[in-house]
């Protein structure tokens, strides 16, 4: 087994995967004030995950709950249902809707009403929805983290040349220096995903948790890909045209929640906007540039990890263009037949599954 895992390790770490020609792993010893980002550091944003933790409970505990009770929302305490370890078994094991003939053998197992099985069953039920204040709670979250992030990588990114000329991601690959932002640009990004993929056990129930999980994960090995890639340049870039557009997503949702419509459809535009500026001009006429056409400039023997980052980044792209149609059919009917979307019929959920993000969309008519 050892020798089986030693094996692969080897294959994983070739050096023709990741590396240009004639380049090996003993190149990315530091040396002359170069710095160089090393696969080992990512293990330290499994801590960072539990510090971003910390800072998630006291944020909504302190900031969002306040918040949300100045916007007017108000803390819902739901019944629970009397304990009953039969009901309980089957709501867990069977079914949360028992048909009708399913409750009376129910009733008579208990040695309780028709109707208050019927009862019990409404309230557990209950139970599994999430109040609108802890669905506050999670997008202020977002919000914050998203908004923070955008901020930041403005501050990191401006005055770097290869915010305003992307040819610049390519020069002196592989051998550029890891900046003290970039490291924690990164740092934080991978850190941000392992903490929500912690949380998706207690975080909002979602019908698609698995493509939430696929979603995390997949961000998170985008991103870690690149590091050890030394592809953090433009990693950093990805990160950035992804983010400026989530957070105004998260503030629409909040708003959606605290019942605000007419802000909640404002902050759903800007969004559209900035997602159709981001997504669907400037990630691939910028960045997919960038990464397909120009490596092949620099060498003419393009390594294994160009077609593999190149193919995800491909599929992302198909992502945001399905996103946009979405998008743009939601803004036609608001505009067209005056539809209120987010708050009222329609409800628009969107999560980023990314590099760092990813998105995933879910249109749900209440």
């Amino acid at each position: 087994m050892a020798h089986i895992l030693k094996t692969l390790n080897s294959w994983f770490w070739w050096e023709n995967i990741w590396m240009p020609i004639n380049v090996t792993w003993a190149h990315f010893v530091d040396r002359e004030g170069l710095v160089f980002p090393k696969p080992h550091q990512l293990y330290a944003t499994i801590p960072y995950a539990f510090v971003l933790l910390i800072i998630r409970f006291l944020s909504e505990r302190y900031i969002a709950i306040p918040l949300a009770k100045a916007l007017g929302i108000k803390n819902v305490r739901r019944v629970k249902p009397q304990p009953n370890p039969v009901l309980e078994s089957y709501f867990r094991e069977c079914s949360k809707h028992p048909s009708q003939s399913e409750i009376q053998g129910l009733a008579k197992k208990c040695n309780c009403t028709v109707h208050l099985v019927e009862k019990w069953f409404r309230r557990r039920r209950n139970l599994e929805i999430p109040t609108v204040l802890r669905k506050f709670q999670e997008a202020f979250w977002r919000f914050s983290f998203y908004l923070t992030s955008s901020i930041a990588g403005f501050i990191f990114l401006y005055d770097k040349p290869w915010f305003y000329d992307i040819w610049q991601t390519w020069v002196g690959y592989p051998f550029q220096t890891l900046l003290p932002s970039q490291y924690w640009y990164y740092m934080a990004e991978i850190s941000f995903y392992w903490s929500l993929l912690f949380t998706l056990g207690i975080d909002n129930k979602r019908k698609d948790f698995m493509a939430h999980v696929v979603h995390h994960l997949a961000a998170i090995g985008l991103m870690s890909g690149s590091w050890c890639g030394n592809y953090v340049r433009l990693g950093t870039l990805v990160i950035f045209v992804h983010d400026t557009a989530d957070f105004w997503l998260e503030a629409a949702k909040m708003f959606n929640y605290a019942r605000w419509e007419k802000t909640c459809n404002v902050l759903f535009i800007i969004f559209s906007i900035a997602f159709f500026i981001t997504r669907i001009i400037l990630f691939p006429c910028w960045i997919l540039r960038a990464t397909l056409y120009q490596p092949t400039y620099y060498s003419t023997t393009p390594v294994i990890a160009y077609f593999l980052f190149n193919g995800q980044l491909l599929i992302l792209q198909g992502l945001h263009l399905y996103w946009g149609y979405l998008i743009f059919k939601i803004l036609r009917r608001f505009i067209f037949l005056k539809v209120t979307f987010i708050h009222g019929r329609t409800d628009f959920h969107m999560t980023s599954l990314s590099l760092p993000g990813s998105c995933v969309v879910f249109l749900r008519y209440l």
